[in-house]
């Protein structure tokens, strides 16, 4: 009845802003918040649907309207429409997506799976409507006879691509099987994604016996020790799990090698388990679809199609790239594996090192020969004063303040939020955090999204909403959360996307966006700022003492900067060859065993059994999820161009330097996608990045 309920709605039969339960709707109400914020503690779940359906029949009455139009195709009536219609739909999308991405539950993941479909569906008739095709396709052809300004032909330039990408050239026949392909490649990357939140969510190490906790630090084992008390089952026991804060350190000090083993393997093979949550069938069926999908647009193979828009533009310049790197990034995870190798040896361990065995000598090994471990740093990276670090550099560079804000409607009990203005006092945006794990309802890693987009609206600027979310270490009793080297990097990483979202200023939402390849780009020049000496001295303070840390630590850590880099280098680029050699594929074997293929194509190039690629086939969510499909190797790509760009303030002698700064943001940050990615970064830098910057900060030179 549900189903039918909604196919109702959709047809236009009924049409209501009410909640199922009566009463009104929030997320169909004018939002009458500060800043516009979502009112997020009045939303439930059961308002979703009836959202849903209404604003999918708002936007298909605006693109009828435009479609139906008497008046000939202008600029305004066709592009800036287009570009203007789904407003409903752009409001509440957001709002689901968080939820969904870091509060998930069975109700949402049943809504997930019933919405994916429709929402396909919504699109792909909007996409591949020939009547809105054809009144853009009339603006189009006579754009230079238009008078418009750069971003404006920018605008109509993409739009028109993008449709004809998404199909609408294409005769009916071929539209119609490419609608059913796209609906269930939507459905698949949802399936993929609901497995690997269920089976990192329920996977437990449980340890009974203290001895079993040899080596772990206190703050590890309490917390434990209180996540087993979250179940009677395992109250009085020590529960670890594959969520990150959990899994990364026990993995590091844990001397008990062969819980080292279990926990790992448990980790490397999420979805491989031939269970209800396997995901290589799913793998198989989605490159056979992308690869479907890609030779009916004309292409090869999928990768060929995914990388026509993009920086790199064809396959050979990402495999140029990678292949480039791969040689010295093996040598030098192969010098690190020597180094730990001996120091096994010496604590007795016979037979070579294992995947199980890396983290743990690698601290070792940083020991010795840097006289620097984990457990040192820690005191001095506690969320806050990172966070007080983050809003210094980004002071220093373009004036911007950041002030937490109190008594606002909150996504999540445990976000912060803060108020971004610019130099002059004027309004930037909002921006949140939501900063801590929650196993099995917030998606493993980091990212950066928001609940609206910077854009003009009747010659007012609209501020963004920005969400930075992250799996950190949480506080621990009396201790506050204090990050590892690698949270404090990724901090600052997710915060550089917040800021290219906070300093953009385009006209059109069609130009608010990067490409794949290089949208990483402000978030990996930050990540240059967070080791700085000069940085440090500013944040990094011991969380008990105050104590700025000590010049010695800082020796310590530029000493030691670009040791484990082989192993990093490694394990990302195995994970993006992965990526590239499943989607150049021309043809998809009917008996494609995923496993196999993967061991294949990186056993061929020499990958060494310790170090399994950053991401395994049925847990790899960045391609199979969807967002990176062929697009792995973005990062890499992008840190070819902000090592270079860095580089434009170490010239200068001053990491700040207020000019360079100001080039940054007004060729790059601001402009987002008006141009070219090349020619922003040219206009910013003077010329075109080369990789010398990039294998001297890997320590690959």
């Amino acid at each position: 009845m549900k189903k039918l309920l909604f196919a109702m709605i959709v047809a236009g039969a009924i049409l209501t802003s009410c909640s199922p339960k009566g009463g009104t709707n929030p997320l169909l109400e004018e939002w009458n918040t500060p800043f516009g914020i979502p009112p997020f503690e009045k939303i439930k779940i059961e308002h979703f649907m009836p959202a849903f359906v209404e604003a999918m029949n708002q936007h298909k009455a605006e693109i009828d309207a435009i479609v139906n139009n008497v008046e000939a195709p202008t600029f305004e009536n066709t592009i800036v429409a287009y570009d203007n219609a789904g407003a409903l739909l752009d409001k509440i999308s957001p709002v689901f997506s968080h939820i969904s991405g870091t509060d998930s539950n069975a109700d949402v993941i049943a809504l997930e799976k019933e919405l994916s479909p429709l929402r396909s569906r919504h699109f792909n008739e909007i996409s591949l409507n020939q009547g809105l095709f054809e009144r853009v396709k009339v603006v189009y052809n006579m754009k230079d006879s238009l008078g418009l300004n750069d971003e404006q032909m920018r605008l109509l330039n993409e739009m028109y691509k993008g449709f004809v990408r998404s199909g609408a050239d294409l005769p009916e026949d071929k539209k119609a099987e490419l609608k059913k392909i796209n609906e269930e490649i939507s459905v698949l990357q949802l399936q993929f994604g609901q497995n690997l939140l269920a089976e990192t969510g329920s996977y437990k190490l449980v340890i009974e016996n203290e001895s079993d906790l040899a080596g772990l630090s206190e703050a590890l084992k309490t917390a434990a020790y209180n996540r087993g008390q979250k179940d009677s089952s395992t109250a009085g026991k020590w529960v670890f799990g594959l969520d990150n804060p959990s899994i990364m350190p026990f993995l590091q000090q844990a001397e008990n090698r062969e819980l080292r083993k279990e926990i790992l393997d448990a980790y490397l093979n999420r979805c491989n388990n031939n269970n209800e949550f396997d995901n290589k069938e799913v793998i198989k069926k989605l490159i056979d679809l992308r690869l479907q999908r890609a030779k009916i647009m004309g292409f090869d193979n999928f990768a060929q199609y995914q990388l026509e828009t993009r920086m790199a533009k064809n396959i050979d310049n990402v495999y140029n790239l990678l292949n480039q790197l791969w040689t010295p990034a093996l040598a030098s995870a192969k010098r690190e594996l020597s180094d730990m190798s001996a120091i096994a040896k010496e604590d007795g361990l016979k037979g070579n090192l294992e995947a199980a065995d890396w983290r743990f000598y690698f601290e070792k090994a940083m020991a010795k020969k840097f006289d620097l471990s984990d457990s040192q740093l820690r005191p001095y990276f506690k969320l806050e004063n990172v966070r007080d670090g983050i809003f210094y550099v980004a002071n220093q560079l373009f004036g911007i303040t950041f002030t937490q804000l109190n008594n606002l409607p909150m996504p999540h009990a445990e976000s912060t939020v803060y108020e971004c203005k610019d130099a002059d006092g004027s309004h930037l945006g909002i921006l949140y955090m939501d900063m801590f794990a929650r196993p099995g309802a917030k998606r493993g890693g980091a990212w950066c999204s928001g609940f609206r987009s910077q854009t003009y609206k009747n010659g007012e600027r609209v501020a963004p909403l920005v969400l930075i979310v992250g799996n950190f270490t949480r506080p621990n009793g009396d201790e506050p959360a204090l990050l590892s080297t690698d949270e404090v990097e990724t901090y600052f990483h997710e915060f550089g996307h917040a800021l290219a979202s906070l300093l953009k200023n385009v006209n059109y939402y069609g130009v608010g966006g990067m490409t794949r390849d290089f949208v990483e780009l402000p978030s990996q020049i930050m990540e240059h700022w967070a080791f700085e000496p000069q940085v440090l001295k500013e944040y990094a303070k011991h969380y008990q003492t105050g104590e700025v840390i000590p010049q010695e630590l800082i020796d310590k850590i530029v000493n030691a900067g670009k040791y484990g880099q082989g192993f990093a280098t490694t394990e990302y680029l195995a994970a993006s060859l992965l990526d590239m050699d499943y989607h150049i594929l021309n043809e998809i074997p009917a008996n494609l065993d995923v496993n196999a293929f993967e061991n294949k194509v990186l056993s061929e190039r020499g990958l060494i059994s310790q170090i399994p690629p950053r991401y395994r086939s049925t847990y790899f969510s960045h391609t199979f999820g969807g967002g990176y499909t062929a697009g792995y190797y973005s990062y890499i790509w992008a840190e070819v161009l902000d090592s270079d760009a860095y580089q434009a303030f170490v010239e200068t002698g001053d990491i700040f330097n207020k000019e360079v700064a100001n080039k940054l943001r007004k060729e790059i940050l601001e402009r987002a996608g008006q141009d070219e990615a090349m020619t922003l970064y040219v206009n910013f830098r003077g010329k075109e990045p080369g990789i010398e910057p990039l294998l001297k900060n890997r320590g690959l030179k």
